[in-house]
């Protein structure tokens, strides 16, 4: 047993500010206690180097340890990334999911490659504050601006592609949002302590890039995961189309900044695997950052797995199921205005319903692929296509497709924001005062597309259901009032309770 115990969800939300106490950090780092990473990361002065807690080498001495909250923030000190542990490379702070103010905000919008696309100003302007205080907060608890945590993720995208590709530097270094081949190769040298050459001739197998521009790389996670049960949620509503499972892959397509793209993800084989399988092919590679990141967030690799399991697993309810099949994650979505969608779509009918009705929208009026992927033939419709769609053409019930047309127009005009940085609380409100749209699926699409860990939604038939069969009251108000004992895990203590509707409790 670790000497460190992760964070206590009973005493506090969250752990804000880990860096800042000393001595957890260092018992997390003496005992080398892989659930810190990306909690935190730690500087050595002696060695000028900056690594992950577990990282295998010598724990530095005391008084030769700093601790940063990113990994931009300690290559703003001077401090370069551990050859030997890769801190790049650690599943994302479970915080900023959890968390709602504007420095989680933040930072899930440049996670999603935003101050690479639109600057800090563009930045500034989705959040709705001035540039300036967008930095002086960051900066304040961060110990980074937009500008040095974008750069931080540049590089190890640049990382990625060097290491597992033969794409020319170049081209890398543009893909990885750098400004000029300069500006790429001193990051390279300034974060890695290597050049681009002397990281691709180190890299093992010899990197290649087949013609189809496939990209193959591992996105890590804190164990425990379930990665089967989010592969099988997610073919259980695979649309025609858009989404395949093939060979045990859960195969979709991708509408990205700078082109489409098409992703596969699957479970690798054998004990002690900690990461999910990722293939990636995109028509831009500019576009290898955005997908990379919303294809952590569709399978919300970046959870807190040890948090939620010590509130939920001691809950009479639901706490032996937890105990049984720890590491649900709640599946999400990679683009969350479709998401909204297929929620309008999958109101009051079964999921195979849902899916019958999405295949035949996305055949009239999604955007085809250039180059079709095997059962992969388009992309999910826009926004403003089916904003424009006469409601007596969609292949639905006319009430539902009128809530589906308002809905549309509102994301298309701006009205709705669902990306990353969406003030979950106010998109919430502005659901709710849709015709047609109620506080299930406003709940649920906080659940998947905003990716809210505390949404709730009592009223789900499915829900009441699962309580009833675990011996509590089917009444949507009591419900209500018992998952209050879940905050802030509301979200996963509704996939514990819907888990249970697949098996016998």
């Amino acid at each position: 047993m670790s000497e460190t115990r992760q964070p206590s969800t009973s005493g506090r939300a969250m752990l804000r500010g880990v860096h800042t106490d000393f001595e957890r950090c260092y018992r997390a780092v003496r005992s080398r206690d892989e659930r810190f990473d990306g909690w935190f990361f730690t500087a050595v002065t002696s060695t000028g180097i900056y690594c992950r807690p577990s990282c295998p080498a010598v724990v530095p001495k005391r008084v030769n340890v700093r601790f940063y909250p990113t990994a931009a923030a300690a290559q703003g000190a001077g401090f370069r990334a551990c050859k030997r542990c890769r801190p790049d490379a650690v599943p994302g702070s479970p915080e900023w999911d959890q968390r709602a103010d504007l420095v989680a905000r933040a930072m899930r919008l440049i996670a999603d490659g935003v101050v690479d696309r639109e600057g800090a100003a563009g930045l500034a302007r989705r959040l709705g504050y001035s540039e300036r205080q967008v930095h002086r907060q960051l900066h304040a608890e961060i110990g980074a601006g937009p500008l040095a945590l974008a750069r931080a993720q540049r590089a190890h995208t640049a990382r990625v592609l060097m290491e597992t590709t033969a794409v020319p530097f170049a081209q890398v270094a543009f893909a990885a949002g750098f400004s000029s081949v300069r500006q790429f190769n001193d990051t390279v040298r300034a974060v890695f302590a290597s050049t681009p050459t002397e990281m691709r001739r180190k890299a093992r197998p010899a990197p290649a890039i087949p013609a189809s521009g496939t990209i193959a790389l591992r996105l890590p996670y804190r164990a425990p995961c379930d990665v089967a049960g989010l592969l099988g949620f997610f073919a259980a509503r695979a649309v025609p189309g858009v989404e395949e499972m093939s060979e045990g892959a859960y195969r979709r397509t991708l509408r990205l900044p700078h082109g489409s793209g098409v992703v596969e993800l699957s479970d690798p084989p054998g004990p002690g695997a900690r990461h999910v399988a990722c293939r990636l092919r995109l028509d831009d590679l500019r576009d290898l950052g955005a997908a990379v990141q919303r294809c952590r967030r569709v399978l919300d690799l970046d959870a807190d797995p040890v948090a939620v399991a010590e509130l939920l697993g001691a809950d009479p309810l639901i706490g032996p199921v937890v105990r049984r099949r720890p590491g649900r994650r709640v599946p999400r979505t990679v683009d969350g205005g479709e998401l909204a969608m297929r929620a309008v779509l999958g109101q009051q009918i079964s999921v195979a319903g849902a899916r019958t009705l999405g295949g035949r929208l996305v055949a009239r009026h999604g955007k085809p692929l250039t180059t079709p992927d095997g059962g992969l033939t388009h992309l999910f419709p826009q926004d403003e296509a089916l904003a424009e769609a006469d409601p007596r053409d969609l292949p639905m019930p006319r009430a539902r497709a009128g809530t589906l047309t308002r809905l549309a127009a509102a994301l298309a005009g701006g009205d709705i924001a669902l990306d990353p940085g969406a003030d979950r609380a106010a998109v919430t409100a502005t659901l709710e005062a849709l015709p047609g749209i109620g506080q299930w699926t406003a709940s649920y699409v906080a659940m998947r597309a905003l990716g809210d860990p505390d949404a709730f939604p009592a009223s789900d038939l499915g829900l009441r259901k699962a309580a009833q069969r675990l011996g509590g009251s089917a009444r949507a108000a009591e419900l209500q009032r018992l998952a209050e004992r879940w905050r802030p895990w509301r979200s996963y203590g509704a996939e514990y309770l819907w888990f249970t509707l697949l098996r016998s409790p």
